[in-house]
Order: C-alpha cells, then sequence, then structure tokens
C-alpha cells in the first residue's frame, strides 16, 4: 500500500519536473543546465525529462489536460523564468499545485493507476484525509 507521499515523491514530482523543464526550455528558451539549477536535479536529468524518458508520459498527459493543473504549471513555469531561480514564491506555487493535485483528488487516480488491488475502506479513509487537506489529523 502506497502513501500519498511516496506517490507524490515517486511519480508525481518527477512528472511536474518533466512538464516544468520542458516548458522552461521550449517556450523560455532556457539551457538545460539553468533549469537544473532551477529545479534542483542534474542537468542529465533535466535532458531526459526534455526528452521524454523520464516522468510517466501519460501521467503528464493527464496532468496537463486539467485546465487548472496546467494554469498552475504555466503560472509556475513564467515565474521561474522570470527569476531564473528557485524563490520562496516558485517554492509555494510548487507546494500549492502538489496539494492542489491531492486535494482535487487526482492523486487517487495516480494511485489507481500503481495499484490495483487498494482496500475501499482504506482508499475511503485517505480520500477524507486528503479533502481536509494538508495539516489535518484524524
Amino acid at each position: 500500500m502506497l502513501l500519498p507521499a511516496e506517490i507524490e515523491s515517486k511519480t508525481l514530482i518527477p512528472a511536474l519536473r518533466a512538464i516544468l523543464a520542458k516548458k522552461l526550455a521550449e517556450d523560455h528558451n532556457i539551457r538545460e543546465d539553468e533549469i537544473s539549477k532551477m529545479l534542483g536535479v542534474t542537468q542529465a536529468a533535466v535532458s531526459n525529462y526534455i526528452r521524454g524518458t523520464r516522468g510517466d508520459p501519460s501521467l503528464i498527459a493527464k496532468l496537463l489536460a486539467e485546465k487548472q493543473v496546467s494554469d498552475l504549471i504555466d503560472e509556475l513555469s513564467s515565474n521561474l523564468s522570470s527569476d531564473m531561480a528557485y524563490t520562496p514564491s516558485s517554492l509555494s506555487k510548487f507546494i500549492g499545485l502538489c496539494n492542489y493535485i491531492k486535494s482535487s483528488l487526482l492523486i487517487c487516480e495516480i494511485h489507481h493507476n500503481l495499484e490495483s488491488n487498494i482496500d475501499e475502506q482504506v482508499c475511503k479513509e485517505c480520500e477524507n484525509m486528503l479533502l481536509k487537506g494538508p495539516g489535518s489529523v484524524y
């Protein structure tokens, strides 16, 4: 059984980095070495993100198809490209993006694609916690 944080770290964050790397390179003409510094990953990772060999392509397509997610990514990529660095504002936007994906239950779809045998009661309890938002307790 994967926890939401595991799903976020193993699939969601790499997919979001892939989207951002590609947008920064293609839409804002930023070099891979600069993108790597912005995203806190190696230049090789950025190269893989841009070529599509890192980050789940179907998850990337699903995320980009969601208007709110796409708008948040556009805002974040514009912020990163203008500051050329990860700032408190861009960090806040990235966290907000991840929180939106969790609270809108998009992360549940990702989870069901990774694990097909999730206990329904566990799923409902997790869903209730996600709907309450970050920092909620029992």
